[in-house]
């Protein structure tokens, strides 16, 4: 049951602050924290709440007569009282400079004022005119004398669902009234700024270590800021930073507030429900759930659900499941033969953990998500906020997880901080609209705020923006956090399935996760730590290739199967003829020549113009193919020089392990490179000086991956 709480705040003795919240939200939270930044002492009450729907109604009227009771206990005349909202509100300053401020309107009670009248347009003409400013009373907030704010409330009948505006309104345009009382509006907002019709108005102004708001039509800096009307997300912006959430100097100031650390734990860590989706073909699926098993949390404190709504991945999810799927307390696959639809897949994964009374939070995952962070689950469980995200983003673009703002349709739109928040330029824990792909939620709020069951369910919008909007409704805040680096995302864009390995052809939607997935772990280190070696004069030898990479494109090719037959006739080459023929298939065969050119200029031209100082190499028109060798099929290459300026040979397959024999020798220096490493490459000049063959294999099968570079 929602309960009407009746809060006091007395500062240097003559001022006492009054207002009213139906229950503890996070907005009601954030105006308490507000509060407590300037020293204000908070003292309360509570009444169930009867006053209508004043969010989106006329209504409120229950507050007028709670503050009619309340200045009942008021004995001393002199007082000051102060009478505002809290949800969508925060202070900017103490108040010194709200009752200084005060005293120089040089009024009994002055009120906030606003730019739109509010809820009866037709009185609009009764209002009086004023000098410079805004015309119409707000009742969201008021600051009087005792004795003046009591004969303003006396004349109270009304019900609790009357509307408060409308009541105030009509005693501050009856001119017998508003002269007996002495009211005066705050037009200018040197106290009181209303955000409803006055966002263009509103800016955030950074200064010694401080944050206000600046109105800057009228150049002044309101002590107390309200998000009135539909201006609520302009206000979770705005409380970002005021009062002092965040400043250039100190950065975040509450993100150590208020935690849950894990390490402090005497009982279990909170049981965890991962919810993990599957929704279109994806790349990396194996490598998604490799960086799943090493999430630093407990795994007998983490159930899973799983939905697979793609045929293509059922053999990634089917491995990893009977590999590691004892590992966790419970595992619920939901696969393509149910077929569940989106929506409906995360309305039930949310309702079990709303039913299992064990479960303590929802953490939903993508598919896409790339989670770098092995602390991600401990730090968001820490964080102690009811929905938050961690914050990913795509390489190279501005795209995220989250949006800063939404457009009046409730759309995407572009917060003044957005680039700085997903640039790093500015690091904490925000209060966003919007949050996507991955984030934890309080089990608490699914059987208490959330207990609808379709949140994800709407007619017109996409299945998360209906959630958001379900959160959003019940006034949840979402936040997402950039405090630490937690990952990335993955395009899904012009994603094929059409081959064995699929993720091989990713080298331009996804560079990073082909790298890290296909470039040796050595790889970068190669100049810093003289990893080249040079086993012949003016051959180097590196490494480049994991050994995921080399077994992808001997299982690739086999897949494909199409080896030519080794002799000298041969239709794909130009001219076909092929002087020194191996068997072999080419990249353009199975659609990578593309993909392996990008390859040789990310990866290999480096390397070569380190070692041939003064050429540049573009890698135009290589001929790149896969080559091999068994003792009863083509067990070796004559000597021979090759069609290129530099050649790149890549071992796919270790000696002693999956061949015996092998290698190469360089019949000018004498010299043979007899036991070459998977993954590693042998570079050298293509003609004239390094005359060449490949030796014999006597055993098993050889495979190597070459390139005739600038030929």
């Amino acid at each position: 049951m929602n309960k009407i709480i009746l809060f006091y705040t007395e500062e240097m003795t003559n001022l006492v602050v009054v207002t009213v919240a139906t229950k503890e939200t996070d907005g009601f939270r954030r105006f308490l924290r507000s509060a407590k930044h300037f020293n204000y002492t908070v003292l309360g009450r509570g009444e169930k709440w009867r006053g209508g729907n004043y969010m989106s109604a006329p209504g409120g009227g229950q507050k007028v007569r709670l503050l009619k009771t309340a200045l009942e206990e008021i004995k001393n005349e002199d007082e000051v009282i102060l009478f505002i909202d809290s949800y969508d509100v925060v202070f900017a300053s103490g108040p010194k400079e709200l009752l200084k401020k005060f005293q120089q309107s040089r009024h009994k009670v002055v009120f906030s004022s606003e730019t739109l009248i509010w809820p009866d347009r037709h009185l609009e003409d009764k209002h009086p005119h004023v000098r410079e400013g805004n015309r119409f009373l707000g009742s969201g907030g008021f600051i009087g004398y005792v004795p003046k704010v009591r004969e303003m409330v006396s004349g109270w009948t009304g019900e609790d669902g009357d509307s408060d505006q409308l009541f105030f309104t009509k005693i501050y345009i009856d001119p017998e009234k508003r002269k007996s009382i002495n009211i005066t509006l705050d037009s200018k907002c040197r106290l009181f700024q209303n955000l409803h019709g006055a966002l263009d108005e509103v800016v955030l102004k950074f200064e010694d270590s401080r944050v206000r708001a600046r109105n800057v039509l009228y150049d002044t800096l309101p002590v107390i800021v309200h998000g009135n009307g539909p201006t609520k997300l302009q206000m979770n912006y705005l409380g970002n930073y005021i009062p002092n959430t965040w400043t250039f100097e100190t950065g975040c100031t509450v993100c150590h507030e208020d935690l849950r650390p894990l390490t402090t734990l005497k009982s279990e860590y909170p049981l965890v429900v991962i919810g993990i989706f599957i929704q279109q073909p994806t790349p990396f699926v194996t490598v998604f759930f490799e960086r799943l098993l090493k999430l630093q949390y407990p795994k007998n404190r983490l159930k899973l659900f799983i939905y697979n709504q793609e045929v293509h991945h059922e053999r990634q999810v089917s491995a990893f499941l009977q590999d590691h799927g004892s590992l966790y307390q419970d595992v619920k696959l939901i696969g393509p033969e149910e077929e569940m639809d989106g929506p409906a897949s995360r309305n039930l994964g949310f309702d079990m953990c709303r039913k299992d009374k064990d479960c303590d939070y929802f953490f939903s995952v993508d598919i896409e998500v790339v989670l770098k962070n092995e602390n991600t689950l401990k730090i968001l469980v820490e964080q102690n906020l009811p929905v938050v995200a961690p914050m990913i983003t795509r390489p190279g673009r501005l795209w995220s997880n989250f949006w800063g703002a939404l457009s009046a349709d409730g759309y995407y739109a572009r917060s003044e901080d957005y680039v700085d928040i997903v640039q790093g330029h500015r690091e904490g824990v925000w209060n966003v609209p919007y949050v996507s792909n991955v984030y934890l939620v309080k089990a608490s709020l699914l059987r208490s705020e959330l207990t609808e069951y379709e949140l994800f369910n709407s007619n017109i919008l996409d299945p998360d923006m209906a959630y958001c909007h379900n959160i959003r409704s019940k006034e949840i805040f979402m936040y997402v956090t950039n405090m630490h680096s937690f990952g990335r995302i993955l395009s899904t864009e012009n994603y094929q399935t059409n081959h064995l390995h699929n993720d091989l052809w990713q080298i331009f939607e996804n560079p990073l996760d082909w790298e890290e997935r296909y470039i040796h772990e050595n790889y970068t280190h190669i100049m810093k730590d003289k990893l080249i070696e040079t086993p012949c004069p003016d051959v180097y030898w590196f490494p480049v290739f994991s050994e995921v990479a080399c077994n992808h494109l001997v299982e690739e090719m086999e897949n494909y199967g199409k080896w030519s037959g080794g002799g000298n006739m041969d239709k794909r080459i130009q001219g076909g003829y092929e002087n020194v023929p191996t068997i072999d298939i080419h990249m353009n065969q199975v659609n990578y020549d593309k993909e392996w050119r990008k390859f040789l200029l990310e990866y290999i031209a480096p390397i070569t113009e380190k070692m041939f100082p003064g050429y540049y190499t573009t890698c135009s028109t290589p001929l790149n193919f896969v080559v091999r060798y068994k003792p009863d099929e083509q067990p070796l290459l004559v000597p021979h020089h090759d069609a290129s300026t530099f050649t790149i040979n890549i071992a796919l397959n270790s000696k002693g392990v999956d061949y015996q024999g092998g290698g190469c020798r360089f019949l000018r220096y004498n010299c043979s490179v007899k036991a070459p490493r998977k993954g590693w490459a042998l570079m050298h000049p293509g003609r004239l000086t390094h005359y060449h063959e490949g030796l014999p294999t006597t055993a098993g099968v050889r495979y190597i991956a070459v390139s005739f570079v600038d030929p």
